[in-house]
């Protein structure tokens, strides 16, 4: 596994020495003799930011199901806190557009919180406005934000997101993201979430990984407001809730997933003397 570069000095928010809320040993799963997790081993301390990235099929949605006890791996352990208590935000939310369920009802079920709560954490989270509407109506913003809400009402120690920002506009990512870390400010938890995007996570992430399958490589994100190949593509609205993960692998995939030695890059050419009468450099 390699071990990707860090822009500036970084302090974690995990207290030093804290015992981890959770830790999976060389976890693997496998459905229908295929493998979608292989030797997996992370864990997850107090306070901390982990995000998750990868390409499609990686297995980043298999990997949450995994932490969160809704899947049993084949290989490896899985150890939890005694105790843990876990909010989950899903990546999506399907439901029938003609079941009646308001944002109060829904959260009402999930979070088994009382009217209050309900009405403060709805408005914590930005969407007071839509407590006794429909959740088949709501935006893609609006039902994340609901999602999050019924998560937090549980008090989690841990708050496990898959992909919460897709969808999203960058503004509206960004937004996102400074919500869930003033969230986590007042309340302390930890967070461990997976990104649709390969290179573009929450800038307080402590840990960014990679996960094809197996974990490619992991590092700490860069601050992306100056960079200029992102303010060219976005501008500078997003308020430093965003930054730039630059991947560091050693080693390649097949079309099936699984490892390749990496190639090397070419060797540069030497320059000849500009007079035209040198010969090209050896080797």
């Amino acid at each position: 596994m390699a071990e990707a570069g860090s822009e500036g000095k970084r302090s974690s928010r995990a207290a030093a020495g804290s015992a981890p809320l959770l830790r999976l040993d060389r976890v693997g799963v496998v459905r229908d003799g295929r493998v979608i997790l292989e030797d997996i081993t992370l864990e997850i301390r107090p306070g901390e930011i982990v995000t998750i990235v990868g390409p499609n099929g990686a297995g980043k949605s298999t990997l949450v199901r995994v932490v969160v006890g809704a899947i049993t791996p084949d290989r490896g352990r899985v150890w939890r806190r005694p105790g843990l208590v876990i909010g989950y935000v899903p990546q999506r939310l399907a439901l029938d557009p003609s079941l009646p369920l308001t944002a109060r009802r829904f959260v009402a079920l999930v979070s088994e919180a009382g009217e209050e709560e309900i009405a403060a954490m709805l408005g914590r989270v930005g969407t007071p406005h839509v407590i006794d509407r429909q959740m088949a109506a709501l935006s893609g913003g609006e039902t994340q934000r609901v999602l999050l809400a019924a998560a937090l009402l549980r008090g989690p120690d841990l708050l496990v997101l898959d992909e919460p920002a897709q969808g999203l506009d960058q503004p509206g990512e960004a937004a996102f993201y400074r919500l869930l870390e003033n969230c986590r400010r007042e309340a302390g938890f930890a967070i461990l979430m997976v990104s649709h995007d390969l290179h573009v996570v929450m800038s307080t992430s402590d840990r960014v990984i990679c996960l094809n399958r197996h974990v490619c490589c992991t590092g700490t994100p860069a601050a992306v407001e100056a960079a200029p190949e992102y303010r060219a593509l976005f501008g500078t609205g997003t308020g430093g809730a965003l930054a730039l993960y630059r991947h560091s692998h050693d080693h390649a995939h097949d079309v099936d997933g699984g490892c390749l030695p990496a190639t090397p890059a070419p060797a540069a050419k030497a320059e000849g003397p500009t007079d035209g009468e040198g010969t090209d450099a050896a080797g």
